[in-house]
């Protein structure tokens, strides 16, 4: 990318002006190295597609530089692209132990565990490519085994904070922060800093995860009935709570998602998780046990309409029942976007008869954010004392907000930069400039399908969807180009009565289109269907204001 070998070049491929899909880029002389690989969900507008990761075409470009792959944590904004990744390019990925054990998961589903080089990493571990050398620093989150990066350079040092909070009295006390560490990197000098925006908009500091617990146990103490309690499976120390309090009631806990299952077999098996022997139970025994001794742990805390929580809600899940004055607790908040899932969850539950608790913060102190507020974001500001700064992990206003916190702590005006995946910060002499750009976008996923869905596909499937299809079946000869039978029109998305009148100008309008065509001697197949389409088209857009999709299938006798 440079053409001097002395520019050190920071850039993202996703996570910049959006949240999640995070991935971001250190480049200096032969080697670039990658942070994170992760993948976002679509919205409705994306119809058929089932992921989003980053678009790698430049790293595929540069292969030979690429040099690793440095995972901060374990949630899928950060982890769920490396499968597709590693299928592309395959260099070793370094990750802490419970971040390898999650990330296995994923390369055995896609068959690439045996070839894939997974490195184990801690806070104290020091790593070097060419002349980038690198160290980590430990963060709290909401899932086991956070880090940050420190990129020691030529230039100077480019610190990637991980997605954090400051946390002091997290679940389990060895992943509080390590402030002093912190404090040390910045005493000995920050030339950039990369820090997480997802709360900037929100005043003070994280609530503290010993909230949760405290009010996790009354829950259970109160029940009357079984309990169910839906949570995000990565967040191990709610998990643990969850453990905690029905150890304290007596309760025996059953697990319902296959990923709330292999999270909570990974952390167990990697000692992050301590459950009690004989405490878990099969999903077949639930109704084997009086209901006030039994609690569901679940997937499904962001209204996910598969997952065991929606399930529940409907009286879908097989086997296992929610009934009235049992106990609905949510312990995560909705990622903005799933609100109206999450409610409509909430309406079914209300509806059965059962107690639903719900609501981040004080609202039922069931959930914290693992992600600082702006409290937590001025201290790694001020503890780091960065030249420059780039807000990341975040849309465009969080990064404002996250600017006007920097400059507030004594980040100089002017040396914030706002920028959009695909924008590059060069720094050359230890100034940072922002002039140049790499082409990247989106890369869908649709089953089995990688990279090949472009906006032609997706403005089709959007079509489809609203204004329905017509599919034209001619018969015609093939010496003669003459219509051998009526034509025959099917539909979707048009109501009987529409299609009924519909039907009939269809086969007119074919009819006329043939035969003028046969006459002008310009029946080749292409022109024909593309007259056809044409026609029908415009007919249905003047008598209905519809644009179907047309699809005519000549049949050549």
């Amino acid at each position: 990318m440079s053409t001097n070998e002395n520019i050190l070049s920071i850039f993202a491929l996703g996570g910049l002006n959006e949240i999640g899909k995070n991935m971001y880029a250190i480049e200096y002389a032969d080697d670039i190295i990658i942070i994170d690989c992760g993948n976002k969900f679509p919205d409705e507008s994306l119809l058929g597609i089932d992921l989003i990761i980053p678009d790698i075409t430049y790293l595929i470009e540069n292969k030979d530089r690429v040099k690793a792959l440095l995972v901060t944590h374990g949630h899928e904004d950060h982890i769920g692209g490396i499968p597709f990744f590693l299928k592309k390019l395959n260099v070793p990925v370094y990750a802490t132990r419970f971040t390898l054990g999650l990330i296995e998961i994923k390369l055995k589903e896609h068959k690439l565990l045996r070839e894939s080089e997974l490195v184990e990493i801690n806070a104290s571990s020091k790593l070097a490519f060419g002349k980038i050398r690198v160290e980590f620093f430990r963060v709290t989150h909401s899932i086991p085994d956070c880090l940050g990066i420190v990129f020691r350079t030529p230039e100077g040092n480019v610190v990637h904070t991980g997605d954090f909070k400051f946390d002091l009295t997290p679940e389990q006390r060895e992943e509080r922060p390590d402030i002093h560490k912190m404090a040390d990197i910045g005493n000995e000098g920050v030339l950039l800093l990369l820090s997480e925006s997802t709360n900037a908009e929100r005043p003070g500091l994280t609530p503290s995860e010993q909230m949760v617990a405290d009010h996790l146990e009354v829950a259970f103490m109160n029940a009357e009935r079984k309990i169910i309690l839906s949570t995000f499976a990565s967040n191990v120390s709610r998990v643990q709570q969850v453990v905690n309090a029905a150890y304290k009631t007596n309760r025996k806990l059953a697990l319902l998602g296959r990923s709330m299952v292999n999270v909570v077999e990974v952390a167990i098996e990697r000692g992050y998780l301590t459950v009690p022997d004989g405490m878990l139970i099969d999903q077949n025994d639930i109704n084997e046990l009086p209901p006030e001794k039994v609690a569901i742990l679940c997937t499904g805390s962001q209204g996910e309409p598969l997952a065991a929580l929606a399930r529940l809600s409907t009286g879908n899940f097989r086997g296992v029942e929610v009934l009235p004055k049992d106990t609905v607790i949510l312990a995560a908040g909705p990622i903005p976007g799933n609100e109206k899932s999450v409610t409509s969850i909430v309406d079914n539950f209300y509806a059965i008869g059962a107690k639903v608790i719900y609501g981040s913060g004080s609202s039922s102190g069931m959930h914290v954010s693992g992600h600082g507020y702006q409290e937590d974001l001025k201290l790694m500001l001020t503890l780091m004392k960065p030249k420059y700064f780039v807000p990341i992990h975040g849309e465009l206003r969080m990064l404002h907000h996250h600017r006007l916190l920097a400059e507030s702590v004594g980040v100089e005006q002017g040396n914030t930069f706002i920028i959009n995946n695909g924008d590059i910060i060069d720094i050359e002499h230890g100034i940072a400039r922002q002039t140049r750009h790499i082409p990247v976008g989106n890369t869908y996923v649709d089953g089995g399908d990688v990279g090949n869905v472009g906006d032609f596909v997706l403005r089709d499937r959007k079509q489809f969807s609203e204004d329905g299809m017509l599919i034209v079946v001619l018969t015609i000869s093939k010496t003669e180009g003459k219509m051998l039978s009526e034509p025959e029109t099917m539909s979707r998305g048009f109501t009987d009565s529409d299609f009924s009148e519909l039907r009939k100008k269809v086969k007119q309008l074919t009819t006329r289109i043939v035969n003028e065509l046969q006459e002008e001697n310009r029946s080749e197949r292409k022109v024909l269907k593309r007259e056809i389409k044409k026609s029908i088209q415009q007919h249905v857009f003047n008598k209905m204001k519809k644009k179907p999709m047309v699809v005519p299938i000549i049949i050549e006798i």
